[in-house]
């Protein structure tokens, strides 16, 4: 993982998830998060537009960390980073990809969810992987379950995170960072209540310092 990177989510450890295909909406929300305090931002490759909208993000935005997010094949991948992501973010864990991004220098954060996908990723060379769906996958428990075994291994649990239990994941050591959908709630994003998705960004980086 780069410096940079790593700098930004030990200062502020939670990761918004972007989900909005108009461009023009995409930048709205992540000038929200960044407002509220939060400066590394996945975009989730989910919807037609959403590579655009990753697009326009970094085009019209400054000082951020911006990644393409549920990136499925590595011609994806190419393709996205081609765009201007910075980092990559798979639900899974598929060889390929990782292998090209590790080869690459690119930061990425595969899906694991296994004891089994966190050793193959290990193996690889990988020591940062997504956790993921967190809440379904074991939650904190799972994931001391992990830190035990896999010493050198960080994660980053996305799903089911919230401020109720982010503080709970956060207090683990091998959390690098939390990703979540609740910064961006739909509703609020559809009727332009962005002051909202900046109070939740802000309460969430509350939560994590009082956390860390």
């Amino acid at each position: 993982m780069s410096t940079d990177l790593s700098t930004r989510l030990e200062a502020a450890p939670v990761v918004p998830l972007i989900a909005e295909g108009d461009p023009a909406k995409a930048v709205a929300i992540t000038r929200a998060v960044a407002s509220g305090g939060l400066t590394v931002i996945e975009v989730v490759m989910r919807s037609a537009n959403a590579q655009a909208g990753m697009e326009a993000i970094i085009a019209e935005t400054d000082d951020l960390f911006v990644g393409a997010g549920t990136v499925l094949t590595l011609d994806q991948t190419k393709s996205v980073l081609a765009s201007g992501a910075q980092f990559i973010v798979c639900p899974g864990l598929v060889d390929e990809i990782a292998e090209y991004c590790l080869a690459e220098g690119v930061p990425i954060f595969p899906g694991t969810m296994t004891a089994g996908e966190v050793q193959r990723a290990y193996a690889m060379g990988l020591r940062e992987v997504k956790f993921f769906p967190a809440s379904l996958a074991g939650g904190v428990p799972m994931l001391k379950a992990f830190s035990s075994v896999f010493r050198e291994m960080r994660f980053m649990p996305t799903g089911g995170i919230s401020p109720s239990n982010l503080a709970e994941f956060l207090k683990v050591p091998s959390v690098i960072a939390c990703g979540g959908s609740w910064l961006t709630p739909k509703n609020a994003v559809a009727e332009g209540r962005f002051s909202e998705v900046t109070a939740l960004a802000a309460e969430a980086l509350a939560i994590a310092k009082g956390a860390r």
